[in-house]
């Protein structure tokens, strides 16, 4: 990641390939099914340090999120230069998605008042959300392949 923005937002494109039950700490097990996940969350102190956490393969379980990495594949990385101010108002933009489905509430949406910071989709959304860049600030966007490295960058 070559930026070097102290805060801002982003949106992790996910990939379940098979259907299953997944314990999400403190909020319980959920069944998910395969298909495409958005999720949306933010950084005050390093976009670029949160966006590489997310990309590891080993690390200790914090957020929601990182139960649902544990066995899904990030395909896709949007970054923006936003305050987290504005993440949930691309929570919205996401959510008013066609085919758009909130599987779980409460979903990395702890500190504000979103029914959830998570989005199925059944088929990939990376083109809708490509059409974000322009009302958000997009920083870069990059795409990742089956073996987790970085298929190309963008600004």
């Amino acid at each position: 990641m070559g930026f070097s923005v102290k805060k801002g937002i982003y949106c992790l494109i996910i990939k379940l390939s098979q259907e299953r039950e997944i314990p999400i700490g403190k909020l319980g097990t959920f069944h998910f099914p395969a298909g495409f996940y958005v999720y949306v969350g933010s950084a005050q102190n390093s976009l670029r340090l949160r966006i590489e956490r997310h990309l590891r393969q080993t690390k200790n379980n914090r957020w929601h999120i990182d139960y649902l990495l544990d066995y899904g594949q990030i395909i896709t990385v949007y970054s923006y230069a936003k305050d987290k101010s504005l993440e949930c108002v691309l929570g919205h933009k996401i959510a008013s998605l066609p085919k758009a489905i909130f599987p779980i509430k409460g979903f990395g949406s702890s500190d504000c008042s979103c029914i959830t910071h998570l989005y199925f989709f059944p088929d990939n959304p990376s083109g809708a959300l490509a059409s974000f860049k322009g009302k958000f600030a997009l920083l870069e966007c990059r795409h990742y392949n089956t073996n987790g490295e970085d298929e190309r960058y963008s600004k």
